[in-house]
Order: structure tokens, then C-alpha cells, then sequence
């Protein structure tokens, strides 16, 4: 998985021509069919855009199991990661990859803001599938050579709506959804036309004992491009 990580860092912030073609995986037997991807595509009007993913099996089937606590608790993860520069969301220039996730994990609530499940808690919707950017980082620590990057919450720059954690991570609300074999999200964002992306499935793992790297990337199901490579071009709608 480095030399995929690598190959990202170096596409981050490129922007490729405006190519039409989406990014096609083949089936692959041995990935759960929830996490295999088949085709992922990103499209924009100027000031939004949308990712999508299509997977061999149903989008969202496949969640972690709790454990009760926070360390050591498991993410389930739809992710694109952008050439977009992270600034562009409210983090720091050029400080790392810019991705997009959909993710699930039962054990903790990171949307503070949001009460996604409607039941007039925001705290209580970790399990439910939501929406993150995040920023990430090699570190050879992580089983997948991956990480979210960890901050200083008050000293790194984050967004408005981050959840202020020691992490690369905002916590914009906007809602995914998942309908059959597709996970589908709209998100404001400007020069998004002709950015490269790619599509990744993976699991993430928070520090055993609450440190850092503190959310580690520790298993990769599917890689849409294969290696990361970010041939996948967010296309002007016509």
C-alpha cells in the first residue's frame, strides 16, 4: 500500500485536461461486494460537486462491529481522494491529500453539530453513514501507510465545522446517500472542474491507546485506479 500512498501525496493539488471517462474497476471475488468497486464518477456545475461510487454489492450493507469504546474502534469508509488543495475546504495550503469520505463507526460520534439519525440527539449517530473531509498523510506507522493527519486544534488551521479532535477532519453535514449499489454525495465546492480523484474502499482504526497517528488507514479492500494513480477527472455538467 506505500507505493499507492506515495503516488498519491505526489498527485495532490494536480489538475489533469478534461478527459471524459469516469474510472472502471473489475470485479474482484475476494473483496466483500459491499466494498467493490465498479465505476466511480465526479461531476460539477461551478459550484458544486458530486462523487460517486457503484459497488458490486449494496452500498452501506457492511458496517464494523462495536467494541464499546473509542480506542481501537473501527471506520467502514467510501473515500475520493482529490487533487483539490485542502485550502479549498478550510484547511492549511498544501498541508496533504484532500479526500472525500462516507463513513460508519458505532462507537463514536464525531458530527457534533448534526443529529443525523433525527431523534433530537447529535451525539449518538456515529453508526449511521455521514460525511467527512479530511486530510491525510503517510506515516509508516499505519498498517496501510496512511493516516488522517493529526492537528493541534486552536494552533493548525481547521474549518468552521470541524469537530475540533486532533485530527485533519471536518464535519460539514452535507448527507450521503446510499441506494442499491450506489453511494452518492453533493458537496459545495469551487474549481473543482478538470481535478483529478480517485475511489477507495478501506477500514480505519483509532490508536489503541488515544495517540498518534490517531486514525490510521489499517486495510484497503478496493483501489478504483488500482494504484492510486487518480485517473478519474471531475467533469463539467453538461
Amino acid at each position: 500500500m506505500t507505493k499507492f500512498v506515495c503516488a498519491a501525496l505526489l498527485a495532490a493539488g494536480t489538475a489533469l485536461p478534461a478527459l471524459a471517462h469516469d474510472i472502471k474497476s473489475p470485479i474482484d471475488n475476494a473483496v466483500p461486494p459491499a466494498f467493490d468497486i465498479v465505476v466511480s464518477s465526479a461531476t460539477t456545475d461551478g459550484r458544486l460537486a458530486t462523487f460517486m461510487m457503484e459497488l458490486a454489492g449494496e452500498a452501506g450493507s457492511q458496517k464494523p462491529e462495536a467494541i464499546g469504546q473509542l480506542k481501537g474502534a473501527k471506520v467502514a469508509a467510501y473515500v475520493w481522494p482529490t487533487g483539490l488543495d485542502p485550502a479549498l475546504v478550510g484547511f492549511a495550503a498544501g498541508s496533504g491529500l484532500l479526500a472525500l469520505a462516507v463513513t460508519a463507526h458505532p462507537d463514536f460520534d464525531d458530527t457534533p453539530l448534526f443529529d443525523e439519525n433525527g431523534d433530537g440527539d447529535p451525539a449518538n449517530d456515529g453508526a449511521d453513514w455521514h460525511s467527512h473531509w479530511v486530510v491525510l498523510a503517510e506515516d509508516k506507522a499505519c498498517g496501510a501507510g496512511l493516516k488522517v493527519r493529526d492537528v493541534s486544534p486552536g494552533v493548525d488551521v481547521l474549518p468552521a465545522t470541524a469537530p475540533m479532535l486532533p485530527l485533519a477532519l471536518d464535519s460539514p453535514g452535507m448527507s450521503p446517500r446510499l441506494d442499491g449499489k450506489r453511494v452518492e454525495i453533493t458537496v459545495p465546492v469551487a474549481e473543482g472542474e478538470a481535478v483529478s480523484f480517485d475511489a477507495v474502499t478501506s477500514e480505519l482504526t483509532v490508536n489503541e491507546r488515544g495517540e498518534a497517528p490517531l486514525l490510521c488507514v489499517t486495510g484497503v479492500y478496493d483501489v478504483a485506479s488500482g494504484d492510486l494513480s487518480q485517473p478519474g477527472v471531475i467533469m463539467r455538467k453538461e
